[in-house]
């Protein structure tokens, strides 16, 4: 008898998207790290047919998830959902852009976990840990990008506690790697990884998943 799995749905900005095409009838997931993800479980666990849905937009911010998410997420009724989002948040604010006026990051993210636990009370959370390294757009002000970003992974840390989601940490990963090379071998322009940095997120997320509660078998 074939096991129908689990629909592992994830979400986020242009990292998670990683080019994904958008033609009706595609399944493809990118050429990142969810793609590596789904290759690496789904080869394991094939007995299991899990579902591995690709969902991340380029240039979200977290208020764009929510915007989207009855047609990205709950219509979709996935046992998991993996976020990964934040960086566009800096970003708006970094920039003076008319969207950053507030920082509405843990307002806006706390309201999709509030309605996603309400909606969908079964579902699993995933939170992964928004990153930079110094390079590229990011290596300017430096001090002020990073010390946004800080605030805002200690949020996430924060509502993963809350919500009784799990934490993926990506932010240590990448600095114990950048102490190898250079930054830009891992994150090209400081916000988008390489494949060699989606590589290593990839590896991350399932030594973090496949060691919790959540474990894919």
């Amino acid at each position: 008898m074939v096991s129908t799995g689990k629909t592992i749905l994830f979400q986020g900005d242009s990292i998670t998207d990683a080019g994904r095409p958008r033609e009706a009838g595609q399944t493809t997931l990118g050429q990142g790290y969810v793609n590596l993800i789904a290759g690496k479980l789904g080869y394991e666990f094939a007995e299991s047919r899990h579902r591995f849905l690709n969902r991340g937009v380029g240039g979200n911010r977290v208020s764009d998830l929510y915007a989207r998410w009855n047609e990205d997420a709950i219509y979709l009724q996935p046992d998991i959902i993996s976020i990964l989002i934040g960086v566009n948040d800096v970003w708006r604010i970094m920039h003076k852009l008319p969207e950053g006026a507030v920082d509405r990051f843990e307002r806006a993210y706390r309201h999709l976990l509030d309605e996603t636990k309400e909606v969908m009370p079964n579902t699993e959370l995933i939170l992964c840990e928004p990153f930079i390294l110094q390079a590229g757009v990011a290596a300017e002000e430096w001090r002020q990008w990073r010390s946004h970003l800080d605030g805002y992974r200690g949020i996430v840390a924060s509502l993963a506690k809350q919500y009784d989601a799990l934490f993926v940490a990506l932010q240590e990963p990448f600095d114990q790697a950048a102490l190898r090379t250079e930054p830009s071998y891992w994150i090209r322009d400081g916000v988008h990884p390489t494949a060699a940095g989606h590589e290593l997120m990839a590896r991350e997320w399932i030594h973090a998943v496949q060691n919790s509660k959540l474990a894919i078998t």
